[in-house]
């Protein structure tokens, strides 16, 4: 009881989702620099899902690894579990991954940013509106909404944004968000009977081994290990290993809603992670994406800070 109150504590809640935040933030500008570092280009998806999948199934080992070593015990699922990692794999890994590296090689990067960015948004409405696992109340729709208007501004730029969608393109791309939203759902509610590092660990591990096969099979190559790039490709997985299983073991005990409003700082956080760490670091603060923060920060806010959200335990 003492652990279960301590992670709804908000300030527990809002310090490791936003470390899990920073983690996937740095994601972005890391892919980018791995994707140079191992000759990826940007026109090869193959490619891109073959990487991919080194980095998941690295991911799922470390995750085994940490999670046996801190529970001085060797993590397996149960066989009752078995059915549960690999629902959880599709959802997490292998659909949402595969959607949106082949949406984005058919969209523009700033529709795709903001497409994803409606993650969070979408994951608290079949939270509320499919599973039932909470109640859709006025100040989650409204801290929702004020998030995604951060995430639009941080992504908007002087050239606009035209309204031509296509299916393989943003289609794609918004089925990734649907996957990665039930996924969300999904993991609270295994999460409620199985240890979530346990989950998050198989889970990627199944997942990297599918993408790994699929990169493969559409010809996909990655090429050029070296110290400082199998170090980068390290760091992706650890931090995939890390930001899933903390978000996992906080969707187990809180509502999705109060977990799943942080994701709007990710793609946040990128922008400006991007900024620095591509060498464009004078566009890091400026008015755009310092308004999308406060916008982002005000959405969160008003899901976790509402007096009649603590009435809602999901």
């Amino acid at each position: 009881m003492k652990k279960e109150k301590n992670l709804q504590n908000i300030w527990v809640v809002s310090g490791i989702a936003l470390l899990c935040c920073a983690l996937w933030g740095s994601a972005f500008p890391c892919i980018k620099i791995g994707y140079k570092m191992f000759s990826i280009p940007s026109d090869s998806p193959g490619s891109q899902i073959l990487f991919a999948g080194y980095r998941f199934a690295l991911a799922g080992a470390l995750t085994i690894l940490f999670g046996s070593i801190l529970q001085r015990k060797f993590l397996m699922p149960r066989r009752q579990a078995v059915g549960k990692v690999f629902k959880i794999s599709m959802l997490q890994t292998v659909l949402q991954y595969l959607f949106f590296y082949v949406g984005l090689a058919h969209t523009s990067g700033v529709k795709g940013a903001i497409i994803v960015g409606t993650n969070s948004l979408v994951a608290i409405l079949i939270a509320s509106l499919v599973f039932r696992q909470e109640k859709l109340t006025a100040p989650k729709l409204l801290g929702c909404l004020v998030g995604l208007a951060g995430v639009v501004t941080a992504n908007l730029s002087g050239e606009g944004l035209s309204l031509d969608l296509t299916w393989n393109g943003e289609g794609f791309v918004f089925l990734s968000v649907i996957s990665y939203a039930c996924s969300s759902v999904v993991m609270k509610r295994y999460s409620q009977e199985e240890d979530p590092v346990m989950l998050s660990g198989y889970q990627f591990l199944v997942g990297g081994v599918v993408m790994i096969v699929c990169g493969a099979a559409m010809g996909g190559r990655v090429r050029g290990f070296t110290v400082s790039s199998t170090l980068m490709l390290l760091y992706l997985a650890f931090l995939s290993a890390v930001a899933y299983t903390l978000w996992g073991i906080l969707l187990k005990y809180n509502p999705v809603s109060r977990v799943a409003i942080y994701g709007f700082m990710n793609p946040v956080i990128g922008v400006l992670l991007s900024a620095i760490l591509l060498g464009e670091g004078e566009q890091a603060f400026c008015v755009r994406n310092v308004a999308a923060l406060f916008l982002v920060s005000a959405g969160i806010l008003i899901v976790n800070l509402w007096k009649g959200f603590s009435s809602d335990r999901g």
